[in-house]
């Protein structure tokens, strides 16, 4: 069986430095911090109180308020990020929509409404007072059901669930079902929306936030000596996939071609990653095989690199033991210095970051770098603080889970 080429015709973006494809993109190129203090709850017994949060963000703008209502904050996310890759996308009339898929992600799904409801139920007399909305609203899936309903899409619709990967998983799920012609196209993507008491204080407890709450625009510091952990992130990206003779048949705009993909597992800790890397290696070096490429094909990184002491530096020693030599050729970065991490949703905004590095020539910045570790290899050029210019024929993302999941999507520009 011969399998199918598989491109990216249409991406959206909800993010913390920009709520749409074009804000997105300045906002990398020009190495902007989207953290700040928390406002969605008040945080003065809090230990972190900062995050990186969605801003000028009004759903009434997109739903009305009756119709959002139904949806937990991350699906209002989802939606929004979704309906700009549907329109970047430019579908026909002509699409076959028993042949669209949705595969849609969260990794924790709407936690929001889950502390509302709660937190209602236990002030009350104990008379369960729950919203009808109350299941619906917080199960991962609804986020792609969601989609699906409004576009009437109904090909594969689901939503895999795996921690931060979760998003590059829903990414893969979507080329491999192209690939094997269950479907032309699929919509993938990621939203999240945990800046919240419980998401704030759970990673607090297990010392995984910045606490450097004086300064929150420098608080995402990956590779630097002084990072005492990642920033809480939330919003949605999302991925028109498509069969490659789909698009061309249909004269698409193509933003680049997925070539490769990789999953693995640690199977060494519940939140630590491998010390040495080795999940790490394993699925960048499946990424490579898939793609039929040479290490030395590759010119651009973007790392998980979530700002925590151990991540930082088992991602690296991972790319120096697979690139070799050519490691130090290539440049690395990390967006979450600019957005913080956007857990589930993480691996589809970073997909969209190397596709519009791609297109427009050019490296995001790993921002806040002030104090180098001496830990880290000083011969790997980790774009440090400022863009830089190179022109990018391919691009890998990587993204890891707490549970050790790990995915990674190598990306290629179309000639």
């Amino acid at each position: 069986m011969q399998l199918r080429r598989v491109v990216v015709t249409g991406m959206g973006v909800l993010t913390p430095i920009g709520n749409n494809l074009s804000a997105f993109l300045s906002a990398l190129q020009t190495g902007q911090s989207g953290a700040g203090l928390i406002t969605h709850f008040d945080t003065t017994k809090f230990k972190t109180k900062i995050a990186c949060e969605i801003k000028g963000f009004d759903i009434s703008e997109f739903y009305d308020r009756k119709e959002a209502k139904r949806f937990d904050v991350f699906a209002q996310y989802a939606m929004v990020a979704a309906d700009e890759a549907v329109r970047n996308a430019n579908f026909n009339d002509t699409l076959n929509k028993d042949r669209v898929g949705v595969i849609f992600s969260s990794g924790i799904g709407g936690l929001r409404m889950i502390e509302e409801e709660y937190s209602q139920y236990y002030k009350g007399d104990g008379t369960p007072r729950f919203s009808p909305f109350f299941i619906p609203k917080i199960i991962s899936d609804i986020a792609a059901g969601q989609i699906s309903m409004k576009y009437g899409y109904r090909g594969p619709n689901f939503s895999p669930v795996a921690a931060c990967a979760s998003s590059t998983i829903a990414i893969i799920e979507a080329v491999q079902l192209i690939q094997l012609g269950k479907a032309d196209v699929i919509i993938a993507g990621g939203a999240e929306a945990t800046i919240t008491e419980g998401a704030i204080g759970g990673f607090n407890s297990m010392k995984a936030l910045s606490e450097r709450n004086d300064s929150p625009e420098t608080a995402s510091r990956p590779y630097d000596k002084d990072r005492d952990g990642f920033v809480m992130g939330e919003g949605a990206g999302a991925l028109v996939i498509e069969a490659y003779e789909h698009a061309m048949a249909r004269g698409a705009t193509i933003h680049g071609e997925i070539i490769g993909t990789g999953l693995s597992a640690d199977a060494y800790h519940l939140t630590a990653p491998h010390p040495d890397g080795l999940g790490a290696k394993i699925v960048m070096r499946e990424v490579l095989r898939e793609s039929g490429l040479q290490a030395t094909d590759v010119d651009y990184i973007n790392t998980h690199g979530t700002s925590t002491p151990l991540g930082d530096n088992s991602e690296l020693k991972a790319i120096i033991d697979i690139f070799g030599d050519h490691a130090y050729a290539l440049n690395i970065s990390s967006t979450k210095s600019m957005t913080g991490h956007l857990l589930g949703a993480a691996g589809a905004v970073e997909a969209i970051a190397c596709l519009l590095a791609m297109e427009h020539s050019f490296i995001p910045p790993t921002i806040n770098h002030v104090t180098p570790d001496s830990d880290i290899d000083p011969r790997l050029n980790l774009t440090l603080n400022v863009a830089q210019h190179r022109e990018i024929n391919t691009a890998l993302s990587n993204t890891f889970g707490f549970g050790g999941h790990n995915a990674a999507v190598l990306m290629r520009k179309m000639k």
